[in-house]
């Protein structure tokens, strides 16, 4: 499974209803922090492929998701698991951080 995108029209399907952790990172093109997990988000989904569902939500396009989520800065990353955040990092985090909640 590679990177998905997930926004308002297809998050509740994806997200919300997904068996198992659910990876979202919310984010902008704009954002530096942003590119700079870029690569760090892509790596979680190619190691966790076929047991973690990751994905990316552009909060410049999904405005009402990042306010339904209280995404007040840029990157935030949150784990769902039976359609609730388990957990949310908020900028730059450490893959292993994230990995070990994924785990």
């Amino acid at each position: 499974m590679s990177m998905l995108t997930f926004e308002e029209k297809n998050f509740e399907e994806e997200v919300l209803k997904a068996d198992g952790k659910v990876l979202v990172d919310f984010y902008a093109d704009w954002c530096g922090p942003c590119r700079m997990m870029s690569p760090v988000i892509d790596d979680i989904a190619k190691e966790l492929d076929g047991t973690v569902k990751v994905g990316k939500v552009n909060v410049d396009n999904n405005q009402e998701l990042a306010i339904k989520y209280d995404v007040m800065s840029i990157p935030t990353i949150m784990v769902f698991e039976k359609g609730m955040p388990v957990k949310t990092f908020v900028g730059v985090t450490d893959k292993q951080e994230i990995l070990d909640v994924l785990k």
